[in-house]
């Protein structure tokens, strides 16, 4: 159970560590009166964030690191550390924003330029926490708002009640035109003749009575004939 606790422990800080950055003060040259790079120009290309940090390699024997106010880092005093770096191999956190003052604690050196300012951003840019979700309104709060009474919509078409459509005066009456419609007066169904068939030859119908009628006519001719 040690062991497990051990490897998270360790997971944990190596992805803490990535984080963050570390920087080497002067380069190749390190902590010294001659840097490869003026220390101004150095520190302001680059940019300074809260768990940063700084290592500065020197010679303990001659040299050492002391962080100070800006009075005192104007003036070159080491009299008054805010803390001290003397190891020769000295790596220095930054556990807030804002700036921060090094110094030699050789006076001749510091005067020479062997000093630095480091300006710390605020805290590394964190996702903003996600505002909680507003929580729907009862259904008793969404009734319907009625509509105002000019758009109240009418009956549907399936209802069986349709409004009569309305014409232009004088627009389908009859006899408006001066042609008659098929169910005008006078133009009925009854009064429509059927178009006119194709002609038939049929001999006309003799009654008995015009038969008798030729009979007594041929007897009196023939009557009147013998006599004379």
């Amino acid at each position: 159970m040690g062991f497990l606790s051990v490897i998270i422990l360790s997971i944990f800080l190596a992805a803490s560590s990535t984080d963050a950055n570390n920087f080497l003060v002067g380069g190749k040259n390190g902590w010294t009166t001659h840097p490869s790079e003026d220390y101004r120009t150095w520190s302001g290309r680059l940019r300074f964030l809260i768990n940063d940090t700084l290592s500065f390699k020197y010679s303990k024997e001659t040299d050492s690191v002391v962080v100070v106010s800006k009075d005192d880092y104007d003036k070159c005093n080491a009299a008054n550390p805010i803390s001290k770096l003397d190891g020769g191999d000295s790596t220095f956190n930054f556990d807030r924003s804002g700036p921060f003052y090094f110094i030699t604690s050789n006076k001749t050196n510091c005067d020479q330029g062997q000093k630095l300012v480091i300006v710390v951003l605020a805290l590394r840019n964190k996702s903003p926490p996600t505002p909680p979700a507003s929580s729907p309104a009862p259904a008793a709060d969404l009734a319907p708002v009625p509509l105002p009474e000019s758009q109240t919509p009418g009956p549907s078409p399936s209802s069986g009640s349709l409004a009569p459509t309305t014409s232009a005066p004088g627009a389908n009456a009859p006899g408006t035109n001066g042609t008659p419609t098929p169910l005008s007066p006078g133009n009925t169904p009854s009064d429509i003749s059927s178009p006119p068939g194709p002609s038939k030859s049929f001999a006309p119908a003799v009654s008995p009575a015009g038969v008798v009628s030729v009979l007594v006519l041929s007897v009196t001719v023939a009557a009147f004939v013998t006599f004379t």
